[in-house]
């Protein structure tokens, strides 16, 4: 009996062993925005230079940019950030195949952001050329008298 769950420990070992991944073996995964056999090119269907006129203070204003990926390999967006906490971007989680379209959006909180406003939408990818791409938008917000008082 002693033999036999000696033997049974040693096999679920091995087997265990083998199954190692990358991950598990203390590799670090490849980043793909600096593996640049996988890097691919992006095409803004929209602007990247958005102006969203005037708006009056309150609500959120939400901004989308709509692109494809014109490369051959897959599209792989790893973040999606801005540097105002005012505007809050969605992050993509999966790749887009070659030819596949999307959206990035965001939201801007116009509370208290009266006056002209520039914001800076900055996406990293594995794109050829720089893989970051700067998204901006120009908004302004008027005060709304009607609840100021």
């Amino acid at each position: 009996m002693k033999q036999l769950l000696t033997i049974l420990t040693g096999v679920i070992c091995l087997i265990a062993c083998q199954q190692r991944t990358a991950k598990t073996a203390g590799e670090k995964p490849v980043d793909p925005t600096r593996d640049s056999t996988n890097f691919t090119t992006i095409q803004w269907i929209d602007s990247v230079d958005k102006d969203l006129g005037t708006v009056k203070e309150g609500p959120e204003v939400e901004i989308a940019y709509k692109f494809k990926n014109s490369g051959d390999h897959p599209l792989i967006i790893s973040d999606v950030s801005a540097l105002c906490g005012c505007t809050i971007p969605e992050k993509l989680q999966e790749p887009f195949e070659p030819g596949a379209v999307g959206t990035i959006r965001a939201k801007f909180t116009t509370k208290g952001h009266v006056g002209g406003n520039v914001k800076t939408i900055t996406v990293i990818a594995n794109t050829k050329g720089k893989t970051y791409q700067e998204l901006t938008f120009h908004i302004n917000v008027e005060a709304d008298k009607a609840n100021s008082n």
